[in-house]
């Protein structure tokens, strides 16, 4: 069903969720935005809430939700991201929850799933003013004097390559992603690359955030051979907050943001090890 069609079909539907829980971050930060969090009744462990927010019960990580303890909660919704999800989603049908599954893996798509969230929890008008926020920020940004090479790394053994929305990010900041050809791949399974492929591309700037465990910096710093890529050679190297990069939602703007400081530092080859942003 294409995106119009659903969003008609929701806005007959009388009935708002009232126990919701959100086993993805993105989507408990999308809910708390657009005036639905007095609705959310879970969380998962990874979600950090704004300052001022009433907290929720925590249900586990991410690929390790506890499905009893959301049963406990009496859900009418449940709110999953990925494929990693696949298997908890399952077991929550199973025991007859209603589920909402997403699997985006473009900035487009990222847009798409904000808007049915919203719909979905009866919260549309607000959705629609954060919405044209968003696509307003992640917007492309102006040119720099040329791209600045970037590989992020997702995963640190084997290393695996951005997602796609990463890449897009990466463009729309000013710069090229080595592996872009990779990014189309949806399976991270198929964006694995070698520390050959990547001394071979040469970036300018690495960034690093490794899905669910904290980035050590150091470790990619001491890979044999390293000290001979431009971005280890300029200090360029940088570990990120998930948060920005890595959860599907709103705040990929602070990650645009961060990305552009960075790029535009490097375009002037600007010297120094620096860590912006929290490891997780």
């Amino acid at each position: 069903m294409g995106d119009s069609a659903w969003i008609e079909r929701r806005k007959g539907t009388a009935v708002r969720p009232q126990r919701i829980v959100c086993l993805s971050a993105e989507s408990a930060d999308w809910l708390a935005r657009i005036g639905a969090w007095d609705r959310v009744v879970g969380v998962t462990a990874f979600y950090r809430p704004a300052i001022g927010l009433a907290p929720k019960p925590r249900v586990g990580g991410f690929a390790s939700a506890n499905v009893d303890a959301v049963l406990s909660l009496g859900p009418d919704l449940v709110i999953l991201f990925s494929d990693v999800q696949a298997g908890v989603a399952a077991r929550l049908i199973a025991a007859g929850c209603t589920v909402f599954a997403t699997n985006p893996r473009t900035l487009s798509e990222i847009e798409h799933t904000l808007a049915w969230l919203g719909w979905l929890v009866g919260e549309h008008h607000a959705s629609e003013a954060w919405l044209r926020s968003f696509r307003e920020q992640m917007s492309a940004r102006a040119p720099l004097p040329r791209r600045i090479r970037v590989y992020f790394e997702e995963w640190d053994n084997p290393p695996i390559a951005g997602i796609r929305w990463i890449s897009e990010m990466i463009e729309r900041a000013g710069g090229r992603d080595v592996f872009a050809d990779l990014a189309q791949h949806r399976q991270a399974s198929a964006r694995t690359v070698t520390w050959q492929a990547i001394k071979e591309a040469d970036p300018e700037v690495i960034l690093a955030s490794w899905c669910g465990k904290p980035t050590i910096v150091e470790q990619i710093l001491s890979r044999p051979g390293w000290d001979q890529i431009t971005a280890v050679r300029r200090g360029a190297v940088y570990a990120v907050d998930p948060e920005f990069f890595l959860q599907p939602g709103y705040r990929l703007v602070e990650g645009l943001e961060l990305l552009r400081r960075i790029l535009e530092s490097a375009a002037i080859e600007s010297c120094g090890s620096r860590e912006l942003g929290p490891a997780m």
